[in-house]
């Protein structure tokens, strides 16, 4: 898998605001990265799906 390529497909989906998708496809990611046991690849997809939250909280939220 190339983690980077994955990535920019997510940003692209986060920047069109289309967050399902998003998410859907870093799961997705990470998941095969679980298979293929690759620890940084988990992280790596664990710390996107944080930053999803995170941009939806800040369009969101009511904080």
């Amino acid at each position: 898998m190339n983690i980077d390529v994955e990535k920019d497909q997510i940003q692209t989906h986060v920047a069109s605001g289309n967050y399902h998708a998003a998410i859907n496809i870093a799961i997705s990611a990470m998941n095969a990265c679980r298979r293929h046991n690759d620890q940084r690849g988990v992280d790596i997809f664990l710390n996107v799906l944080k930053d999803i939250v995170q941009v939806m909280t800040n369009e969101f939220g009511s904080q």
